[in-house]
């Protein structure tokens, strides 16, 4: 099973979103082809109704903390519930930090 599915399976499982963006930016960085390390996330789930970002946040990551110990490096998130997705018409956006480096060729 390839880490999309088994994020989007954690998520569903922990979760149950009404909406998921997964996006798999790793090719902007300096990785192995093919690599699934860093991602984009967009979710909508009545589980975050009443919880401030970083406890969204916290949900999110406690998920996903299996494949966060198996491959992930990194993730760029956004969480909304139902009601504020709704509100933003559907359309929000969630762009990632730009790469900072880090490779082996800046040493």
């Amino acid at each position: 099973m390839s880490m999309a599915d088994r994020i989007e399976v954690s998520l569903k499982n922990a979760l149950d979103p009404i909406h998921v963006e997964l996006v798999n930016e790793s090719h902007q960085h300096s990785v192995p082809k093919n690599s699934e390390t860093h991602w984009n996330l967009i979710i909508v789930s009545e589980a975050f109704a009443g919880k401030r970002l970083v406890g969204r946040q916290r949900a999110v990551y406690k998920a996903l903390h299996v494949e966060m110990n198996d491959g992930i490096h990194a993730l760029t998130m956004k969480t909304l519930t139902p009601d504020e997705w709704i509100a933003a018409g559907g359309d929000v956006s969630n762009a990632s930090p730009p790469c900072m480096g880090g490779s082996k060729r800046n040493l």
